[in-house]
């Protein structure tokens, strides 16, 4: 199961309803095009400081201490969010993303969740805790 959270009542007309859907058709396709072809591209640090570009930490910290879970877990939310397609083999690495999984899918969007799980099935079955 992806993401947390209260869904959304459509209380509108049917166009107003057909806008919510291609709304949120094109956000996941923004995600979407994004995705690596294979998790193994994914060759990010596992291990340091994990220093994120301005158009990914627009909003808050851009360094984190790769040995601090609560930081890391800030920095791949960050990155799956914010990263572009270039951004997630330089910042992502393959097993901590599916180490991280099973408690990242609960703090990323439900979007950007199901977004990954469809692209990488191996995603759906990480079900063990995370640190």
């Amino acid at each position: 199961m992806c993401g947390q959270g209260s869904r959304r009542v459509l209380v509108s007309t049917a166009d107003g309803a057909r806008a919510d859907t291609e709304a949120l058709a094109l956000y996941r396709e923004k995600f979407r095009r994004r995705l690596p072809e294979s998790l193994d591209e994914l060759h990010g640090p596992t291990q340091g400081v994990g220093d994120l570009p301005l158009h990914m930490a627009w909003s808050g910290m851009a360094s984190y201490d790769m040995s601090k879970s609560r930081q890391r877990m800030g920095l791949y939310r960050t990155v799956l969010h914010e990263g572009l397609r270039d951004d997630l083999p330089r910042h992502l690495n393959r097993n901590m993303l599916l180490h991280l999984w099973p408690v990242l899918r609960t703090l990323v969007g439900r979007t950007v969740c199901v977004v990954w799980v469809d692209a990488f099935p191996q995603l759906s079955s990480r079900t063990r805790s995370a640190a």
